[in-house]
């Protein structure tokens, strides 16, 4: 076994292998970009190296740099993680000329599977069933709308050497299909430096199911059951869940022997995922391998009782892989929950910021708990706009499918975060849905129930309210003996009616209190007053009673905004200033504005051009996904602020525009 290993990665995943690492007693060298100086993951581990400036093609993606810290430090092997340099067959075989182990698969069967194209010509060889497509390397603009007219619409364009959800657009018609295209090709070479694409069908309601596979170097390959990733948003996973729902052992059979016939057809070595569209038949069809460990491999860990990076290491320092086929079985239900900082609301645009509260779960980590969190990033740690924008994956095991959907909305209840936009209300509405709960599942799950996940804003309630006023009362009550020396209102012979004024972005809340000798008077909007007591505190918990209602939630103060956590809502109450909320909503005339830092990519209006509403004018990349921005209303352009290859910060206009 290694005595040393270097990370080449950073954030969770960095953390996750360093736990197991020090687990088995091996030191740890971790790399860092100046933007994580202060990182989690550089704290976790036993040495660190700064690598280069916050860009990851000058950091994380500097091979070079990997390979000399790694030789400047003894470490005698490299765990890529998964992004970044995990699936670079060129970065395999410089590690292996520098002496260096690296901890995946070898170069040649990233190769064979690192193209999505050469891939699906390889499994079609072996006879694996593929959706019907174009998988060749003809790229001409012409050529490839035409093999889409041929294949039928809808159709799903791909980035073939992508993954993640990146570099990916459904073509409804051939009229759309070149714009797509050339925004797909955009998107493709940004994330990946390689522009080819593949065309499919995209076909209706399929589920996205995944073998999670394992060969060690002695040629024993296994596979560890299936995950089930069919709730994705913009293409990328949301939830997962292992074992998948209603999955017969039959079909799970075929299926894993089908990944492992793919595994062993490229001499695979180590941990790999080969992944499956299936129809809601049952029918399936190989879709890609990705020749690294993958962000949902919590649940598989969950369900089988095993350390995958613990195998991974194993297996590549040469021993043989800890369990055979035989030696494997499903133990109860895992389901995993992506943490992103995000706004659901607004088409999951990512949030930027200072995590200013970071309030978890308790939680048993790496272990087979019942829930456990991974993440990279602690209490005061900054989500920057270089790297992916997510907080922390929530894993949850239970002894059944219904057992683990409660610990996960329990667990999700008890996330709190202050500093920034989250996804953590939405996936509460995902997991207590209907559709999720009742395991109706399809790619297109989070759109087909779009009014039920989205619902209309809806005014805080009294209860919040209440919390929000009984954190202000009682942080003004200085907990001095002398009455005069409160401030808690208190009145000889009197007593004294207070006005206090919230707002959120919803609405403006008129609040009175009125100061007795025996408590409070509370009234909200109008409503007739209630006695309000606070019946229990813990810290920022609070239990109170509200007239004949009782009401419990956690109250964080940051600076006049108050965040009330209570029923698995978040809400953020501004105190005594109804201006504090600045919405992001045009004016009739005026300026659009970047909705976080960027670049711009594609500039489609000129100056003194009459547009529509909702038509297109700039196009712009932000943390590797691009953003459309379009025309609030039927009007002119004035100006053009900025051109292609522009970057741009958070809130700066990018055209003048006025109403028509």
């Amino acid at each position: 076994m290694f005595t040393k290993i270097l990370i080449a990665n950073r954030g969770e995943i960095a953390c996750r292998v360093a736990a197991t690492a020090r687990r088995l007693g091996i030191k740890t060298v971790a790399v860092y970009s100046e933007a994580d100086a202060n990182a989690k993951h550089v704290a976790v581990c036993d040495e660190a190296v700064l690598i280069g400036p916050a860009a990851a093609k000058e950091s994380y993606l500097r091979g070079d740099k990997i390979i000399a810290a790694a030789k400047a430090t003894g470490a005698q092997a490299i765990h890529p993680g998964y992004g970044f340099l995990s699936e670079n067959a060129e970065f395999a075989d410089a590690c292996a000329e520098a002496g260096l182990v690296f901890i995946g698969p070898p170069a040649s069967a990233m190769r064979a599977m690192g193209s999505k194209s050469a891939a699906k010509q390889l499994m079609e060889k072996a006879n694996v069933p593929l959706v019907p497509g174009y998988h060749g390397e003809q790229q001409d603009a012409d050529f490839l709308n035409g093999e889409a007219d041929r294949i039928g619409y809808p159709v799903l364009l791909k980035a073939s050497a992508g993954g993640g959800g990146k570099g990916m657009r459904v073509v409804e018609s051939s009229t759309q299909f070149k714009d797509a295209l050339a925004s797909c090709k955009r998107e493709a070479i940004s994330s990946f430096g390689d522009d080819k694409v593949l065309a499919e069908k995209y076909l209706q309601r399929p589920r996205h199911i995944e073998i999670q596979v394992f060969a060690d170097t002695l040629g024993n390959c296994i596979y560890l059951f299936e995950r089930d990733c069919s709730v994705q948003r913009r293409h990328q996973k949301v939830l997962e869940e292992a074992p998948a729902p209603g999955m017969p052992a039959e079909r799970r059979a075929a299926m894993g022997e089908a990944a492992v016939a793919a595994a062993r057809a490229v001499g695979y070595v180590g941990a790999g995922t080969v992944e499956f569209i299936a129809n809601q038949d049952g029918s399936f069809y190989f879709m890609e391998m990705n020749t690294r460990l993958q962000v949902e491999h919590p649940v598989t860990e969950m369900i089988t009782g095993t350390d995958l990076v613990e195998w991974q290491l194993r297996v590549a320092a040469g021993e043989p892989l800890p369990k055979q086929q035989h030696q494997l079985a499903i133990h109860g239900h895992a389901i995993e929950a992506r943490i992103y900082a995000e706004n659901p609301e607004k088409g999951f645009l990512p949030s930027i910021g200072t995590l200013r509260h970071l309030g978890t779960p308790a939680a048993v980590s790496f272990e087979l708990g019942d829930v456990r969190i991974d993440s990279g990033v602690r209490e005061g740690d900054a989500i920057s706009p270089f790297y992916d924008p997510m907080i922390a994956k929530l894993i949850v095991h239970g002894a059944d499918r219904k057992q683990a959907l409660v610990r996960m909305a329990q667990a999700l209840e008890q996330y709190h975060v202050v500093g920034l936009n989250t996804n953590i209300a939405f996936l509460k509405r995902l997991i207590e849905g209907q559709a999720f709960a009742g395991a109706d599942l399809d790619t297109g799950l989070i759109e087909r129930n779009h009014d039920t996940l989205f619902p209309a804003a809806q005014p805080a309630p009294a209860t919040a309210l209440a919390l929000a006023a009984a954190a202000l009362l009682g942080s003004e009550n200085s907990g001095a003996a002398d009455p005069w020396g409160q401030t808690s209102g208190w009145r000889m012979n009197q007593s004294y009616a207070r006005h206090l004024a919230f707002s959120d972005e919803h609405a403006s809340y008129d609040s009175y209190v009125s100061y007795r000798r025996e408590g409070w008077l509370f009234s909200a909007s109008n409503e007739a007053p209630q006695a309000l007591s606070v019946t229990a505190r813990d810290g920022s918990a609070y239990s109170i009673q509200l007239g004949g209602q009782s009401a419990r939630g956690t109250v964080l103060r940051d600076g006049d905004v108050f965040h009330v956590f209570s029923n698995g809502a978040h809400y953020q109450l501004t105190w005594s200033d109804p201006m504090a909320h600045a919405g992001e909503t045009e004016a009739e005339g005026g300026r659009l504005t970047a909705p976080m830092p960027g670049k711009v990519v594609a500039v489609l209006a000129s100056k003194g051009q009459e547009v529509r509403k909702g038509e297109a004018l700039v196009i712009m990349e932000a943390m590797k996904m691009e953003h459309t921005i379009a025309a609030p209303h039927d009007g002119v352009v004035d100006d053009i602020l900025y051109g292609v290859g522009d970057q741009v910060a958070d809130g700066a206009p990018l055209l003048a525009f006025k109403t028509a």
